[in-house]
């Protein structure tokens, strides 16, 4: 009996211990606030585990956002989105790591909605270690999408769960064209469950 009941307790506190961990939860922490993403290990695998690398080995350290994109400031485009745009911003910085193969829309079910974390990129297949935070539903940037002329999308990978208000303060601030006049500083990332 003493033996069932150790093995019974044992496997409810794995079970549970594992159903919090599911959707590990990262601290973006900038002067203007703090930003919670949750990561969606379990549909975007690839590009979770990319992201969670770059936390885990505080890859970020240098990580600021530096793009926004709002609707006055993208007049080449037809294809209109809102944006915000960080991480290591150097194209060569020492601690970016070797690109990811892509994860598209259509593969991992997501969708570009209001607070979707997601990787930036140029060609399918070139996403390292900067990310974008959607302001509003960006259907254009999924699998099939306009935004980019190869259709691919982007690799959505999580969402914001806290601080949409500072992703909001963030894309209003002053920017030459679409880069921030001021860089904003992400001061922290670090998993908070």
């Amino acid at each position: 009996m003493n033996r069932f009941l150790v093995f019974t307790i044992a496997f409810l506190l794995l079970f549970f211990s594992g159903c919090t961990s599911k959707h590990p939860k990262v601290l973006l922490k900038t002067s203007l606030g703090d930003i919670i993403v949750e990561v969606y290990v379990d549909k975007a695998p690839l590009t979770a585990a990319n992201f969670l690398k770059y936390v885990d080995e505080n890859r970020f350290r240098d990580a600021v956002f530096y793009r926004v994109v709002t609707p006055d400031n993208q007049p080449d485009n037809d294809i209109r989105i809102e944006v915000i745009q960080g991480g290591l911003f150097e194209e060569n910085h020492p601690d970016a790591l070797p690109f990811i193969k892509h994860e598209t829309t259509k593969q991992t079910g997501l969708k570009h909605l209001d607070g979707t974390i997601s990787m930036a990129r140029n060609e399918p297949g070139t996403a390292s270690s900067e990310f974008f935070i959607c302001v509003g539903n960006q259907p254009e940037l999924d699998f099939g999408g306009k935004r980019n002329p190869d259709g691919q999308g982007f690799a959505a990978f999580g969402r914001v769960v806290k601080g949409m208000d500072v992703v909001r303060k963030i894309q209003m601030l002053p920017s030459d064209e679409q880069m921030l006049v001021d860089k904003v500083v992400i001061e922290q990332v670090k998993r908070v469950k």
